[in-house]
């Protein structure tokens, strides 16, 4: 089962090449982690003194586009892999080959996750660099551990997409299924949250702040997950973040790999099992 999985996993990988995916990729994604580096030299306007130049001054200003820019690339690429290739009937083909579902799912899954990790890791090394020569201080350490962790989460979304991707039978599907997944997610989980509040205790939150389980319901969404697993991690990444610290065992800091973990598996696993009860050739 490896070789083909292995397979599987190399015809993923050098299509993007070929296709100049990875290229297009890395290019944006160097931009992208370029440009919030070089805003570290943006004065500040309300004082003569220029912007901090540190390692936690980059990932704060990382911290917000990287958990909105990573899953909307990660999804964007992921979605219609196995989905485009059922609707133009390349996946028959794929199929006829020693190749299994299963190999088809989580090669596509890893050789996807390899696209979005080479791209993240070769940016976010060549703002490092700059950073390591430009900046007035300079964790290497710090930046490292970043980094995977981008690529974890960019990891976690490539999953949802494949997942979607898998248990869908056109690209049209597979891509408002990763819509819906991107605006619950990033636009409508506070809502929801505000709402779950108001229901409960009304428009005001409670003097003591709201209660460890209305925390976790906020925790659950990937992107605070990705928060709390960097404060688990970096220690410092805690000035950057604004969730209370609890005693509550579900409200750790290494809670978010848990979440992370799950999102990355529950919808892969979904969509493979509906891959694999699925007439594909329909």
């Amino acid at each position: 089962m490896l070789m083909p999985l292995n397979a599987v996993v190399e015809k993923e990988f050098l299509d993007s090449v070929r296709s100049s995916s990875l290229l297009g990729l890395t290019a944006l994604f160097v931009l992208f982690a370029g440009f919030l580096a070089a805003i570290q030299w943006v004065p500040n306007l309300t004082d003569t003194d220029s912007a901090s130049t540190s390692t936690l001054a980059l990932l704060n200003s990382m911290k917000q586009p990287t958990v909105v820019f990573v899953p909307m690339i990660a999804l964007g690429i992921g979605y219609d892999v196995i989905a485009g290739e059922r609707e133009n009937g390349s996946l028959k083909l794929m199929l006829g080959l020693p190749n299994s579902r299963r190999d088809v799912v989580f090669g596509k899954f890893l050789g996807r996750t390899a696209v979005v990790g080479v791209a993240i890791l070769v940016s976010y090394v060549t703002v490092g660099i700059i950073a390591l020569l430009t900046y007035d201080s300079f964790d290497a350490t710090m930046f490292g551990l970043y980094t995977l962790l981008t690529i974890c989460y960019g990891a976690v979304y490539i999953a949802i997409s494949i997942g979607v991707s898998a248990g869908t039978r056109s690209r049209a599907r597979a891509l408002g299924g990763v819509v819906a997944i991107y605006s619950l997610i990033m636009l409508l989980w506070d809502a929801l949250l505000y709402g779950l509040q108001l229901v409960v205790y009304g428009p005001e939150p409670p003097a003591g702040g709201l209660p460890a389980w209305v925390q976790l319901v906020g925790l659950l969404n990937p992107s605070t997950a990705f928060m709390f697993a960097a404060r688990a991690v970096i220690p410092e990444y805690y000035e950057l973040t604004v969730y209370p610290e609890s005693d509550a065992f579900y409200l750790q800091d290494w809670v978010g790999f848990v979440v992370l973990g799950l999102w990355a598996v529950v919808p892969l696993a979904l969509g493979y099992w509906r891959f694999e009860t699925t007439d594909y050739t329909g």
